[in-house]
C-alpha cells in the first residue's frame, strides 16, 4: 500500500483570514443567567441545567437529527459564497459585554462555569476542555471558539473574581482536584487543558505530577518566559507608586506596545497585525472603497475606547500587582517542573507578542518537552484568542489534536471541514485552480464518458486509484471539486511524513504544520488499520500505490506506473465491498520541466548528504520490496517551470467488488483484478493524451482571452476545452 506524497499540497499552509465583522452576534447586553450556567462549586459537576434545560435540549437533538435525515443541497458548489464565520460565532464585543455583566454580580473564590452556548451541543462522548484564563480571569477568553468548541468538547471554564487572591499553588489544587475528578469518572477519555500565559502556568503544574493521566495541554503563549518579558520590571514600579497614580491594565498595555493607538488595535483584536495599514490595505483590496474601511476602522476605534473602563474593572491596580506577582510565582512554578511533564502538548506562539518573548520560549519548550508541537501565528499579538483570524478548532483538528480516546481513531474522531474553513482552503488555492482549469472527466455505468463528475458513486465506500504525477499537484484539484460538485470528502491516504515531528529538524525537512490542512481535509497516514478504517466507515478513499517513488521521478519518466508486484489493497477494497475507481491524470510537462533528478542531485556532494539524512530521518515505507518502487528517498528534483497549461482528469468506470470477497481471496484472482485496475489507469492517461492535443484552451492565454470575452466564464472548472 502506498500513499499520498510527503511533497503533495504546496498550498498545504493556510493563513486563515484577518477580517473583523462589523456587526455584533450578541444582540446587546444579556442577562448573566442567559449567559452562562454557573457552578460555584470548586470542584464539582460543573452545570445544573434543570428540568426545562433538559427538555429544550432533547428537542433540539431530534430537530438535529430530523434535519440530518433530509437532503441538503450542496453548500460547497460556490466556495465564494461561503460564510467567512459561522453564523453564531461571538465578537470582541460580547467579550466586553459578557465581562460587564459578570463583574457585576463578582464575588467569592475561582470557579468553574460552562457557557450556555457550548452546552446545546455537548454529546455524553465528547472529552472535556478545561480553559484556564490568562492575566483577565474572566475565564470567557474563549467566546470567540464557543461556538465551535461546544460541539466537539465538554467545555469548562474558570473564572477568577478580580477581587480573589487564592495564590498560585492553591488555583494548581483546584484544577488538579477536578482533572482527577473527572479522570476518575471517565478514565477512558483525555480532558484538554487549555491554557492562556498564566493559565499555561497552570495546565503545566498541573500536567506534571499526574504523568499517568492522559492530559492534551493546548497552550497560547505560556508565561513560563515572565523572568524575561518587559513586565517583570512593572512589579516594583507599582509597589513604590502612591494609590492615587491611576495605573491599571490599559495603561501598563499601552507602556507595553509603545504607544496607545497601537496598544488598542492589538490588544482589542480589531486587526491580526500590529502593522494597521498593512491590514488596511488588505481591506481595501476584498472591499474596493478606502473612505468606507477607514470609516469602519475609525469606528471601531472610537467603540473599542468605550471599553477602556470595562477593562479597568476586570484588572484594577490592586488586581493588577496580584496578577503580576502571580505570573512571577506561577512561571517559577512551572519552569521548576518541566523535566515531568509527559503529556502531549500544542504551544501557539504568536509572532508579534509585545508583552512576552513568545517565540523564543516556544522554542525553548519543545526542546525541554517530550512530546511538544508548535503553531506559530507570525501576526498576531499577545490576546491569540481574542483575533478573529484565529480559528482555535481548526488548529487543534489541523495537529491532529483532537481524539475521544486513548489514540486518535481516523474514523470515529475525524470531524469533518465546515464550510468556513473548506472556503479558506479554497481561497488559498484559487490561484492553483486558476492556473490549472482543470478538466474533469468520469464514467457512467452504462461506460459513457461524460463531461463532471456525475460517474462518481454517491454511497461509499469508494477507492480512488489513479497516478501521482509530479510532487503531487493534481491533489488539490481534486478534491476541490470532488468537493463543490458532488459534496464529497474524498479522504487521501498519505506518507506517515506528514505527521510525525522529526526532531531538530533542518532544512529542507518540512515544518509539520505545512500540512494541518491536508489533516483538516481527512488525511490519514498509510498503514493497514487505517485503510481498514476508512472502507469500515464506508468512506471516499485516494491512494497512489505508486506513493514517493512516482510523485519523486526522474527525468523522461512522465505517466508512468511504478506500483508494486504485490496487489496491496485489492482484498481489503472487497472484504467491504467498495467500489474501484481507476483514474489517470496528465498535465505535469506542460508546467514544469525536470533539470536535476535524484541520480544528478546524488552527484553533489552536499546534496547527495543532505538526500541521505532526509531520508534516513523518515519513516519507511515498502522495507520489504524490491526494485524500483523501493527506491523512496526523499528529496525534491529541480524544475523549470513552463507557461502554464492545463491538468485534465480521467475517472474510470467503477470496478465493483461487492459480492467478490471469498473469490478475490485466491491469489491468482486478487492479481488479476490488481493488473486490470492498472491497466484502466494506464488507458485514462493515454486516453487524456491524446484528447489534450484537441483542446484549443490548453494554454492559460487563449482561457485568459476566452474569460475575457464571456465574462460569465469565471470558474476555472468550467471552461471548455476538447469536443468528446
Amino acid at each position: 500500500m502506498a500513499a499520498i506524497s510527503a511533497s503533495t499540497y504546496p498550498a498545504a499552509g493556510v493563513s486563515p483570514f484577518s477580517q473583523r465583522s462589523a456587526t455584533s452576534s450578541s444582540g446587546g447586553i444579556r442577562n448573566l443567567s442567559r449567559i452562562l450556567a454557573v457552578s460555584t462549586e470548586r470542584g464539582g459537576r460543573g452545570t445544573g441545567f434543570g428540568e426545562n434545560g433538559k427538555h429544550e435540549k432533547q428537542k433540539l437533538n431530534q430537530k438535529v437529527v430530523k434535519e440530518e435525515s433530509e437532503v441538503k443541497p450542496n453548500i460547497y458548489a460556490n466556495p465564494e459564497k461561503l460564510p467567512e464565520f459561522e453564523e453564531d460565532k461571538k465578537w470582541l464585543k460580547d467579550y466586553f459585554e459578557e465581562c460587564k455583566e459578570m463583574i457585576r454580580s463578582d464575588g467569592g473564590p475561582p470557579r468553574w462555569f460552562s457557557p450556555l452556548e457550548c452546552s446545546s451541543f455537548t454529546s455524553p462522548d465528547c472529552p472535556l476542555l478545561l480553559f484556564l484564563p490568562g492575566i483577565d480571569g474572566t475565564g470567557l477568553g474563549l467566546i470567540m471558539h464557543h461556538h465551535k468548541l461546544g460541539k466537539m468538547f465538554n467545555v469548562w471554564c474558570l473564572h477568577i473574581p478580580a477581587q480573589d487572591r487564592t495564590p498560585f499553588n492553591e488555583l494548581v489544587k483546584l484544577v488538579e482536584r477536578t482533572v482527577r475528578s473527572e479522570n476518575y469518572r471517565s478514565p477512558n477519555r483525555p480532558i484538554y487543558l487549555v491554557g492562556e500565559s498564566i493559565g499555561a502556568c497552570l495546565a503545566i503544574s498541573v500536567a506534571a505530577p499526574n504523568p499517568d493521566m492522559d492530559l492534551v495541554l493546548v497552550l497560547s503563549n505560556p508565561a513560563t518566559s515572565f523572568s524575561q518579558s518587559q513586565l517583570q520590571p512593572l512589579i516594583p514600579l507599582l509597589e513604590m507608586m502612591p494609590d492615587e497614580f491611576p495605573i491599571n491594565l490599559p495603561y501598563i498595555l499601552s507602556l507595553a506596545t509603545g504607544y496607545f493607538a497601537d496598544m488598542l488595535l492589538n490588544f482589542l483584536g480589531c486587526i491580526s497585525s500590529s502593522n494597521p495599514l498593512t491590514v488596511l490595505m488588505d481591506n481595501v483590496v476584498k472591499k474596493g472603497s478606502l473612505p468606507q474601511i477607514i470609516g469602519e476602522l475609525s469606528q471601531d476605534l472610537a467603540t473599542m475606547s468605550s471599553y477602556l473602563p470595562v477593562l479597568a474593572d476586570i484588572v484594577p491596580r490592586q488586581t493588577l500587582l496580584w496578577k503580576l506577582n502571580l505570573l512571577k510565582s506561577g512561571s517559577a512554578c512551572a519552569n521548576s517542573c518541566l523535566h515531568a511533564v509527559k503529556a502531549q502538548l500544542l504551544i501557539l506562539c504568536s509572532g508579534r507578542d509585545q508583552l512576552l518573548p513568545s517565540q523564543e520560549e516556544s522554542q525553548r519548550l519543545q526542546k525541554a518537552l517530550l512530546d511538544c508541537e508548535i503553531r506559530m501565528f507570525e501576526e498576531s499579538g499577545h490576546f491569540l484568542f481574542l483575533e478573529d483570524n484565529v480559528d482555535l478548532v481548526t488548529v487543534i483538528k489541523g495537529a491532529s489534536f483532537y481524539r475521544r480516546g486513548k489514540h486518535f481513531d481516523c474514523a470515529s474522531d475525524f470531524m469533518p471541514p465546515t464550510p468556513s474553513e473548506f472556503k479558506k482552503l479554497h481561497d488559498s488555492i484559487s490561484w492553483v485552480l486558476t492556473a490549472t482549469s482543470p478538466v474533469m472527466l468520469s464514467t457512467l455505468e452504462d461506460g459513457k464518458v461524460v463531461r463532471g463528475l456525475a460517474g462518481i458513486p454517491s454511497e461509499g465506500p469508494v477507492l480512488f486509484v489513479g497516478y501521482h504525477m509530479l510532487m503531487g499537484f493534481e491533489v488539490i484539484p481534486l478534491v476541490a471539486q470532488i468537493m463543490m460538485e458532488r459534496n464529497i470528502l474524498v479522504r487521501g491516504i498519505a506518507h506517515p511524513a506528514m505527521f510525525v515531528r522529526v526532531k531538530d529538524r533542518r532544512p529542507p525537512e518540512p515544518e509539520l504544520s505545512d500540512f494541518d490542512i491536508l489533516r483538516v481535509m481527512g488525511a490519514v497516514p498509510v498503514s493497514a488499520a487505517n485503510f481498514y478504517k476508512l472502507m469500515s466507515s464506508k468512506s471516499h478513499a485516494l491512494l497512489y500505490p505508486g506513493g514517493i517513488r512516482e510523485a519523486l521521478h526522474r527525468k523522461g519518466e512522465e505517466y508512468k506506473l511504478f506500483w508494486p508486484d504485490k496487489s496491496e489493497f485489492v482484498r481489503m477494497a472487497a472484504r467491504f465491498g467498495a467500489k474501484i475507481i481507476p483514474f489517470g491524470v496528465v498535465g505535469e510537462d506542460d508546467f514544469a520541466e525536470i533539470i536535476l533528478d535524484y541520480n544528478d542531485l546524488m552527484k553533489i556532494p552536499w546534496r547527495r548528504e543532505e538526500i541521505e539524512r532526509v531520508t534516513s530521518r523518515t519513516a519507511k515505507l515498502r522495507t520489504d520490496a524490491s526494485g524500483e518502487i523501493a527506491n523512496q528517498q526523499m528529496h525534491i528534483p529541480w524544475v523549470l517551470p513552463k507557461f502554464p497549461g492545463r491538468f485534465y482528469y480521467y475517472f474510470g468506470k467503477p470496478i465493483l467488488t461487492e459480492g467478490m470477497k471469498v473469490e478475490l481471496r485466491e491469489k491468482k484472482k486478487c492479481d488479476e483484478m490488481y493488473l486490470h485496475i492498472k491497466s484502466e489507469v494506464e488507458g485514462c492517461i493515454d486516453f487524456l493524451k491524446n484528447k489534450r492535443e484537441k483542446d484549443p484552451y490548453r494554454n492559460l492565454l487563449s482561457r485568459a482571452l476566452y474569460q475575457a470575452s464571456h465574462p460569465g466564464s469565471t470558474s476555472p472548472f468550467h471552461l471548455p476545452s476538447f469536443d468528446l
